[in-house]
């Protein structure tokens, strides 16, 4: 009996990586913790279709939350389920020969898209680098 229960625990497990806004996600969060107002705004999908995908891989195990104020912030659960992402993609690029795929960085998001307490201090606490720096 246990050993179905484990079958089936595992089957929940790569069930909930079988999508892939789900995937999009995991790779946002395996870069740090993010809400699902930036979720939302850096895969451009409604927030109520996000928070069913996270509810999902929550389910799984896969992601936990904590909250702060009014925002719930959400992160990957275990920090090898990034290597266990890298070496899928490892393993079709080697199936496949297309490597074009192995490293899923996506671009930061422009100034002022996501709301967000978390993402607006961070914007403030960068350094302006436009201009010109004066010398003294």
């Amino acid at each position: 009996m246990a050993k179905n229960q484990d079958n089936a625990r595992q089957a929940q497990f790569f069930g909930a990586l079988a999508h892939p806004a789900r995937l999009d996600i995991l790779d946002i969060l395996a870069e740090g913790e993010a809400c699902v107002c930036h979720l939302s705004t850096a895969l451009q999908q409604r927030q109520a279709y996000i928070s069913q995908q996270l509810a999902l891989l929550k389910e799984a195990g896969l992601i936990g939350d904590r909250k702060d104020g009014l925002y719930v912030y959400y992160h990957l659960a275990d920090p090898s389920i990034v290597q266990l992402l890298q070496e899928t993609r490892r393993t079709l690029a080697g199936l496949t020969g297309d490597e074009s795929r192995l490293h899923m960085r996506r671009p930061p998001l422009a100034e002022g898209e996501c709301p967000c307490p978390k993402c607006q201090a961070a914007r403030t606490a960068q350094p302006n680098t436009s201009g010109p720096t004066a010398s003294v």
